[in-house]
């Protein structure tokens, strides 16, 4: 054998046998950079006990070459300490805790709150009621056929998907601001104070008044102000 064969042939063997051992079959590599030192041990007795076949005075020099190649080889290897699929050479974040989501790497993914569906605002139904067929003029007490409208609205407030019905009484322009608000809180309160007589929850009823400050029809006109006399149901599911 060669002196040349002599030479390389246990650092070959020795490179084999670190390789597989250093190296599980799902790639990570426990003898890796930080246990050269073990690796360099190995390979010294690796290659003293090769160098020990040819003769006793190359056990020395393979002992040598051994623990120079052994740690070379491992130190090349990179292994997973943390066990999160980043090889620790490119792991930025070597001691991240088991089972915890890591970008390329190796840092925790940012945890962001599970998302929450907005809520859905209320479903709201207004119904409005003709003043003039409620009231007689410039009163607040209701007139029969006032009820007989109201009665006819009792299942459909009263259902139990019904969250709130505020009552909401308007005026037309005649009159002063002041005396205008208090017939329309006057006339809301009357129609509420009746359906809470026919049954309707108390905790489900809010009434007012809001005078003339938001007619939907032109003031200047008996027309538009008969429209603007309304009493509006305000029905929240």
């Amino acid at each position: 054998m060669s002196v040349l064969t002599r030479t390389v042939l246990p650092v070959l063997l020795l490179g084999s046998l670190l390789t597989g051992c250093a190296t599980h079959s799902d790639g990570t590599a426990p003898l890796n950079q930080r246990t050269w030192p073990i690796c360099s041990v190995i390979g010294g007795l690796v290659g003293g006990g090769l160098g020990a076949i040819e003769s006793s005075a190359w056990a020395a020099g393979g002992a040598a070459l051994g623990i120079l190649t052994g740690g070379l080889i491992c130190y090349a290897q990179d292994g997973d300490e943390d066990e999160d699929g980043v090889f620790d050479r490119r792991d930025r974040c070597p001691d991240t805790p088991a089972d915890t989501p890591v970008e390329h790497h190796g840092c925790p993914l940012p945890q962001y709150p599970a998302s929450v569906k907005p809520v859905e605002p209320p479903v709201s139904e207004v119904i409005t009621l003709n003043g003039n067929v409620l009231f007689a003029y410039n009163q607040s007490d209701l007139m029969p056929e006032a009820r007989s409208e109201l009665d006819s609205l009792m299942a459909k407030l009263q259902n139990a998907d019904v969250v709130s019905v505020k009552v909401i009484g308007h005026t037309d322009s005649q009159g002063s601001d002041a005396y205008n608000q208090k017939l329309s809180e006057r006339r809301a309160s009357s129609v509420a104070a009746y359906l809470l007589s026919q049954g309707l929850a108390p905790n489900k009823l809010t009434s007012e008044g809001r005078g003339e400050s938001q007619p939907v029809a032109d003031n200047d006109t008996e027309e538009g102000r008969a429209q603007n006399r309304r009493v509006e149901l305000h029905i929240n599911r």
